[in-house]
Formats: C-alpha cells, sequence, structure tokens
C-alpha cells in the first residue's frame, strides 16, 4: 500500500508540473481577455454602439501599429516622446516609469544593446556558476541582474569586475529558458564543462 501512494503521489506530482505551463498560459489568455473585454464595455458605455466601438478599436490598432513601425525605423516615436516629456515632470512617478522602460527594453527584441549579454559569475560563492544578464557597464565594472530559478524576474543586482566573468553563447531568451526551466533546458553543456572549478 505504502509503495502504490508513493506512486500515485509520484504520478500526480508529474501531472501538476506537466499541466502548470498550460495553466499559465491559459492565465495570461484570460486576463489579456478580461482586460479587453473591460476596455470593451467602457468604450461601449459611453457610445452605446457596436460600430462606433468597433472603430475605437480599429484606430486604436491603426495607431500602435504605426508608433511600432516608427519606433522599429527611427528609434523613437513622437507620441511616446510627448508622453515621455509629461511623465518626466512628475515626481516618484518618472522613477516607476524610466526603470519600468529600461526593463522592458532589455528584453525587446528591437533593442539591440548590450543588454543582450549572458555571462556567468560565480554566485553566491566561489565555485558555484550562475548565468546573469548584463544589465549596464562602466569601464571594467558590469552591472549584472542574476535571476532565480524558476521565476527570472526576481533575483540580485550587482556590480563585478569584468575579469570575474565569462561570457556566455546564450542569447537572453536561452538564458531564460534554463532558469524557467530550473536547468532542464540546458544545451551549452560544453560551455558548463569549461568553467573552472
Amino acid at each position: 500500500m505504502n509503495e502504490l501512494t508513493k506512486k500515485l503521489l509520484n504520478y500526480f506530482l508529474i501531472g501538476v508540473f506537466a499541466v502548470i505551463p498550460i495553466v499559465i498560459v491559459l492565465q495570461i489568455i484570460i486576463f489579456v481577455k478580461g482586460l479587453v473585454s473591460n476596455l470593451f464595455n467602457v468604450v461601449y458605455d459611453v457610445s452605446d454602439n457596436y460600430l462606433y466601438t468597433a472603430l475605437v478599436f480599429a484606430v486604436s490598432f491603426v495607431i500602435l501599429v504605426s508608433i511600432g513601425s516608427t519606433i522599429v525605423k527611427k528609434g523613437r516615436s513622437w507620441v511616446i516622446g510627448i508622453f515621455d516629456f509629461v511623465i518626466d515632470r512628475i515626481p516618484f512617478l518618472n522613477t516607476i516609469y524610466r526603470v519600468l522602460k529600461k526593463v522592458i527594453s532589455m528584453f525587446s527584441s528591437h533593442e539591440q544593446t548590450m543588454t543582450k549579454e549572458v555571462v556567468y559569475v560565480e554566485y553566491p560563492k566561489e565555485g558555484i556558476w550562475v548565468p546573469a544578464y548584463v544589465t549596464n557597464k562602466y569601464d571594467d565594472k558590469y552591472i549584472l541582474f542574476i535571476p532565480t530559478s524558476p521565476n527570472p524576474t526576481s533575483g540580485f543586482t550587482v556590480i563585478v569586475d569584468k575579469s570575474k566573468l565569462i561570457k556566455s553563447a546564450m542569447n537572453i531568451e536561452e538564458a531564460t529558458s534554463f532558469i524557467v526551466s530550473v536547468g532542464v533546458d540546458y544545451n551549452k553543456a560544453s560551455e558548463a564543462n569549461n568553467l573552472p572549478r
């Protein structure tokens, strides 16, 4: 009976871990659907007309595509520039806005900056190597974000000398996948074997 209970519990946990990614994706879809639905209801409550509501959403879509296209081509949109100018004058909000923009641009594909760099650093002590995102550089000092598994949005920010780092061939998506999968999705075995002991 004890062996059967262990097997059932083991199968149950395997099933739970298999379903977690599906549940997370479904939660994101439900959240986005709720957000769009609430927005639709707000616009419809004001206009009380489906045609007007559809027109508002169509115009919004065109504006967002236009802003995205301008950012890709020119690196900046005048609409976002005006909003930046206004937000920059509001204490506290300007700090939150600036930090959020930097974090989002770090992960966005249109930014080809040093933040795409992934390195290995010994953390929390010598002999233990973890991947980290390079978020900034000052001469030979690197500012790193060391994410924690399985949630890569939490972690530690550290300043490390360049001599203490080993560059990785992983891109930011591969490093994030490594962290989220708690090391299961890792195809850089040669890198791991070459890390100092």
